[in-house]
């Protein structure tokens, strides 16, 4: 198998895909074509039929496995597959396996370093709210073992949750250790815990796509209502400690344009902003440059950094 993230442009396909996304669009000269997003365990593509009614494009629909023929161009900077046939293919001439994107960070071992974490708060209050997720909630864990951390912007893989939140923890733990004023039992649980409404924001694999919650809500007020939850089953659990998680939670994305409700008032908020921007950026990096060619200095421009990106020379 051909996998999308070895296309470049000038490559012609004949492969199986998984279309994660398809719509029926027209152009501004009134001709009818299909969008399509195709996916497999190393991405996605955007595709397009420019000629749907061809007797090369049969009947799919979206979270088929279709098998493609194609070639792949460059639009705006950005690949581009414009597709010439595509039929579905029946069960047995794929592996799904080869189709859902997985961290190459062994879950397990993740899951293993946040309970290590969480035994390192000693606020009784904030461990047991730590628990009450990530021990005594069966359902939560599940769930968040198998989530993404975005849809497509950084961390867009089984296992991309925890492997982001476990990359926050660990930028906190070092802020901690360089900034000893900070509340150590205070930043690591919010940090443990600043994106566990993204469990509900986004659906699972195949379709990792934004839930009617994730729309009308967004992950940082699902979940604070998610710790609240919680919270009114911890008896005694202090009126300002509650608050100060809430609030850390509420401006971790640190400006209001940015989705943040709140702008960090206290200095563990601050502190959770710029380990959470580092994480999504330096994994935003790593993804472009594991997108571009292996042997290209220069890799494009980024839009979610703002820049052309640079593969450095060793």
């Amino acid at each position: 198998m051909r996998y999308i993230q070895e296309l470049h442009e000038g490559s012609s396909v004949k492969d199986i895909y998984l279309c994660k996304k398809r719509m029926s669009l027209v152009t501004k000269n009134g001709k009818n074509y299909e969008s399509l997003t195709l996916q497999d365990k190393t991405g996605i593509i955007d595709a397009k039929i420019w000629d749907p009614n061809s007797m090369g494009i049969g009947e799919f629909e979206e979270l088929d496995y279709v098998d493609i023929a194609g070639d792949v161009v460059s639009f705006q900077g950005h690949l581009q597959l414009n597709i010439k046939r595509a039929r579905k293919c029946h069960e047995g001439e794929y592996n799904p396996a080869d189709y859902v994107p997985v961290s190459d960070k062994n879950i397990d071992d993740m899951m293993g370093a946040i309970g290590k974490y969480i035994d390192s708060v000693k606020n009784e209050y904030l461990q047991r709210l730590l628990k009450a997720f990530f021990v005594e909630d069966k359902e939560f864990i599940e769930d968040f073992r198998m989530s993404s951390a975005a849809k497509s912007v950084h961390h867009s893989f089984v296992g991309g949750l925890a492997e982001h939140t476990l990359g926050v923890t660990n930028l906190c733990h070092f802020f901690c250790r360089n900034y000893p004023y900070l509340n150590r039992d205070l930043l690591i649980a919010v940090a443990l815990l600043h994106d566990i409404g993204k469990t509900k924001e986004l659906s699972r694999f195949p379709r990792n796509d934004y839930t009617e919650e994730g729309q009308f809500i967004g992950h940082i007020i699902i979940g604070v209502q998610m710790i609240d939850e919680k919270l009114r089953e911890i008896p005694d659990f202090p009126v300002l400690l509650a608050n100060e998680v809430r609030h850390c939670i509420l401006a971790h994305h640190g400006e209001l344009e940015y989705g943040s409700p709140k702008k960090p008032a206290i200095a563990e908020a601050l502190a959770l902003n710029f380990a959470d921007n580092t994480d999504a950026k330096l994994e935003i990096f790593k993804e472009t440059l594991a997108a571009g060619q292996s042997d290209a200095g220069w890799i494009g421009y980024q839009n979610l950094l703002e820049s052309n990106i640079r593969r450095t020379e060793l």
